[in-house]
Formats: structure tokens, sequence, C-alpha cells
């Protein structure tokens, strides 16, 4: 027995041993995963010769591409780039022989590393995913274009500007570097309140987790039933009011609806023990109480929006459990927002037990995980574009980032508490409770999705990798209740952020699918409606909002306590 003890507490001792130095050195298994398809491919020679073969030839065609160049051929892109990518756009790589092999030879590369990646024997598609993913990252970070002597549009930039545009560059990366993150946009030509979240309104309750901003209509009358709006406290709420072309506050208010938003509480340290269920009861539950308090209504017209939109959807199942029939809810809004996780698109290279555990680690030290290094990992998402780009424009050519508002408030980076995300990524992302009816256990009450019985207007986008539309769609097949799915050209934001406007690039698919309905087969069915889907939506709501009465500001229980954007906003 004792030395059963001994061989038993070294085992466990060794294990221990061995997931600190993974956590330490390979957080997210690339090593591990690396090493087997490595072992995979040195099992079946055969496959790797072929493969070692095909690498031989696009070498020879390179090499004769090369030298038909150096001879006064003409470009012919024997590996041409991606039409997407915009790194070689400047002439100088289809010009000049000497940059245009460099151009090829990485993309020859590229090409071939992840082709070789996708045919690994025996990976699943998980590991494939995650391993070309990470391979992506290390493709994207030595790309010539982001080292000044291999790119020559960045040193003819500094030959033109004697040595300025160098200057500039490390003084802006200096910056950046006491700022710890790439700067996106010139983040002095915002402030939030002065020509950020400008529409007029006002805090009417501030509590622990959230303060309540309401926005009067400019009409002389308003719809009786208010509309709650439940924003994301993964970015701060303004994206919803921006300025006053874009703010989506704005136009629903011009059209007389009486609008409550959530502006959460920035948390830090000392709010680690907030947890899901506080969101829920503190959060929605809070303001649906407020804006029933102030409009006298005893419903209201709910809206979610990306993690909002879970919590909402969570909300609405835990009602429904909890006060069958008097749910004081009309009507359910959801922009982008999954409730499916198990597809949760390329965020999901983060999310495995070495990833959580990680994750996990970074906040029992702090009590938060700090909203920049959950950008950092959005951002690599979209490598190219989100960093890459940055880094070449910023620091290699010296340039300042042009003022873009979108830009200033996806910096404006928020921190998620402890309890509340450990349970959001354990219990949703990584196990995938919430469509597993009572699988899942909120406020004291077991969840079920398919108790949801209000109307929804549900809102996904074409192009986003954050809440994939695919996975957003599955809610149809779970609810009670009739949707009315709205799918929007552009991404998660900007297909979000649509106002009208009379040269719009953007449309949108609609319908009303039913339950076993295919999604590409219902968008292939669908006319495309040219321009913004905001004016549908108001249709939408109107017959579910009530009749025209006079507006109310605030009461006695809910009297004004500064104007918006209010104060949580600027932590």
């Amino acid at each position: 027995m004792p030395l059963q003890n001994y061989v038993r507490e070294q085992t466990e001792r060794t294990l221990t041993l061995q997931q600190q130095l993974r956590q330490a050195f390979d957080p997210f298994g690339l090593i591990e995963t690396t090493l087997k398809a490595q072992q995979a491919w040195l099992t079946h020679p055969e496959a790797l010769q072929n493969v070692l073969g095909i690498y031989a030839n696009d070498a020879i065609r390179w090499s004769r591409f090369t030298a038909g160049r150096w001879l006064g051929e003409e470009d012919s892109d024997t590996f041409p780039p991606n039409p997407e990518d915009t790194r070689f756009a400047d002439a100088i790589w289809r010009d000049s022989p000497f940059w245009d092999g460099i151009k090829e030879w990485y993309l020859m590369n590229t090409r071939w590393l992840q082709d070789t990646l996708y045919a690994t024997p025996g990976m699943c598609p998980q590991e494939q995913s995650r391993t070309a993913f990470w391979l992506r990252q290390w493709l994207n970070a030595v790309a010539p274009t982001n080292f000044l002597l291999t790119n020559p549009v960045a040193m003819a930039n500094a030959l033109a500007t004697g040595g300025d545009s160098l200057t500039r560059g490390l003084q802006n990366f200096a910056r950046d570097a006491l700022r710890g993150d790439i700067s996106m946009t010139d983040l002095d030509a915002f402030k939030v309140g002065e020509n950020l979240a400008t529409t007029p309104g006002a805090v009417v309750y501030r509590g622990r987790l959230l303060e309540v901003l309401h926005y009067e209509a400019t009409t002389p009358t308003v719809h009786a039933v208010p509309l709650v709006i439940v924003s994301p406290w993964i970015n701060k709420y303004y994206i919803l009011d921006l300025n006053e072309k874009k703010s989506l506050i704005k136009f629903l208010v011009d059209q007389g609806f009486s609008v409550f938003v959530t502006s959460w509480k920035n948390p830090n340290g000392e709010h680690r023990e907030l947890t899901f269920d506080d969101y829920l009861q503190d959060g929605v539950s809070q303001i649906i109480d407020v804006a029933r308090s102030i409009s006298g209504s005893d419903t209201v017209n709910l809206v979610g929006y990306c993690i909002g939109g879970t919590l909402v959807s969570t909300y609405l199942a835990w009602a429904n459990r909890r006060m069958p029939g008097k749910v004081p809810v009309n009507s359910a809004t959801l922009l982008t927002t999954l409730t499916d996780f198990e597809r949760p698109g390329d965020i999901e290279v983060f999310i495995d037990e070495e990833g959580l555990a990680f994750i996990e680690k970074q906040m029992e030290r702090k009590g938060y995980l700090d909203g920049k290094e959950m950008a950092s990992s959005f951002r690599m998402l979209r490598a190219n574009s989100l960093i890459w780009n940055y880094w070449v424009d910023n620091y290699l050519m010296g340039n300042t980032p042009m003022a873009f508002d979108v830009l200033y408030w996806n910096m404006d980076t928020t921190r998620m508490p402890e309890a509340m995300h450990r349970f959001y990524l354990r219990e949703l992302y990584w196990h995938n409770k919430l469509v597993q009816a009572d699988a899942l256990t909120v406020a004291g009450e077991k969840i079920d999705l398919g108790c949801i019985s209000q109307p929804l207007y549900m809102v996904s986008t074409e192009e986003d990798h954050i809440a994939p539309w695919l996975q957003t769609w599955k809610l149809i097949d779970r609810v009670a209740a009739p949707v009315t799915f709205t799918l929007s050209t552009s991404g998660h934001i900007l297909g979000v952020i649509n106002p009208p406007a009379p040269n719009s690039k953007r449309s949108y698919w609609q319908g009303v699918p039913g339950r076993g309905t295919d999604p590409l087969a219902w968008q292939a069915a669908q006319e495309k409606v040219a321009g913004s889907w905001w004016p549908n939506w108001v249709e939408w709501l109107r017959p579910q909002s009530g009749a025209q009465v006079k507006p109310k500001d605030s009461n006695r229980s809910h009297p004004k306590q500064g104007a918006a954007p209010g104060t949580y906003v600027l932590e």
C-alpha cells in the first residue's frame, strides 16, 4: 500500500507538472498538435513523398517564373494572391522582377504549407482548424511586407521623406507600446459624450452592475410599450450611438419609440464574484422593471445584441419558466446572437481544455479578463486586416491612423468578471448547455429555449466570424415562437450598424422560416432587398408597441441622475 500511494502521488505530481509546462509554453496545444501532424506524415511515407513532390514541382515552376521575369517576360502570377489580399497591391510587386520573385516565393510556400496541413492523414476537422489557425498566424507574421528591408514601398517612402517616416514610425511604436496595443485609429480624435454617444438622454437608474439610459422619443407622442436594449458587456454600448448619422438609438427615437439601454459597469478585481445570474437579475430584469415603471406599460419589447442577445434568450427561457403567462415582454429582437455554440466560428480555436485553463489562470490572478486580451484574440481572427495592416502603416510607413469611430469603439475595451466569464466559456461555449433543455440552471430556474413563445425578430450577418449566421439560425428549431429571420450583408458590426442611406451598398434577405428549414436553401429562395433592414424592423415592431401616448422622461422612483452617456461608459 505505501508503494502504491507513492506511485500514485508521483503520477499526480508528474501530470500536474506536465499541465503547468503546457500552460507556460503551449497553452493552446499548438506544439502537441504539430507533433501529431509530423508523426502522421512519417507513418504515411507514400503520402509524404507525394506532397514533397508537389513542393519540388512548385519550386521548379517558381524558378522558371523568376528567370523568365529577369529575361523580360510579363508578370503571370504563377502563385496569385487572394483577390482580397491587399498586401501586394502596390505596382512594384508586379513591375520589379526582384520583388515579384520574393512575393511569389512567399505565396508558393504559404499555399503549399496550408494545403499540406489539410491533407494530413488522420487529423480530425477540429485539429485541422486549430492548427490551420496558428499556421496562418505564423505565415501572416513572416510576410515580407511586415519587415522594412523586404518592403520596397516602406523603403521608398523612407528615402522620399528623408527618414522622417521611420522617425514617426518609431514614435508611433513607442506610443502604442505604452498603451499595450496597436492603434487602429487616431485615439485623440474622439471623446465619448462629445463626438460619440451624443443622442440626448438621461441616466434613470444606477446600480452595482449597470446604468439605465433613457432616450425619449423626439416625436410629440410615443408608443406606449417601451423598447429595452440589452447591449453586449463585452464592449461598450455606444456602438449603438456612434454619431447622428449612424446611431440606431437616434433612429428609433425619431420613429416614436421610448428607448432604454443598458450601460454596463466596467468591472475590476473587486467584482470577480459577479455571476451570469447577476447579469440576468440585476441586469435584464432590472432594466425591464425601470422601463415599465417609467413608461407605465406592463410589458416591453426586448432587444439583445451579441452576448446581450444570448442573455436576452436566457432571460426569456427563465421568465417563461418562472412566470408562465405573465412574462413582461411582448416581443424580442436578437441581433447577431449565438445560442448554439457547437461551431462558434474561428474563435473556437481558443476553446478547449488547455485554452480554457489558460484563460482561467489569467482571471484568477486579476479577478477579471482584460478586454485588451479578448480584443487581441478577435483581431487574430483577421490578422492581416486587423493587425499587420496597422503594423505596416503605423510603424514602417510612419502614418497616423485615420479617425474612424467604429475602430475607436473597438479599442475602447471592457473587462469580464471572473465568475461570469468562467461560466460563460465553460457552460455555453465548451459544454454548449444553453441548447440542451434543462441542462443549465440560471437564477434558480432550469433553462429550456423551447419555452420561448414571444415573437422573435432575428438579425444575422452574412460575413460574421463571431456569431456565424448558420449557427444563429439554429435557434429557429429550438423555440416555440414564430421567428422573422433577417440576414444582412456585411459583418458582425457593420451589418447591424446599417442606417438607411441613399447610396447604401448593403442589402438583406428576410422571411419567416419554419422549423427544419435548410438555411442555405432558404437564402436562395428569398429575394434580396436593397438597403438597410432598420425600416423593416420598425414596421415589425409597431403592431407590438401599443397606442400613442405622451412621453415620460422619468418618475419619482427613477428620477434623472445625470445626462447620457452617464459615468459607467467612461470607466
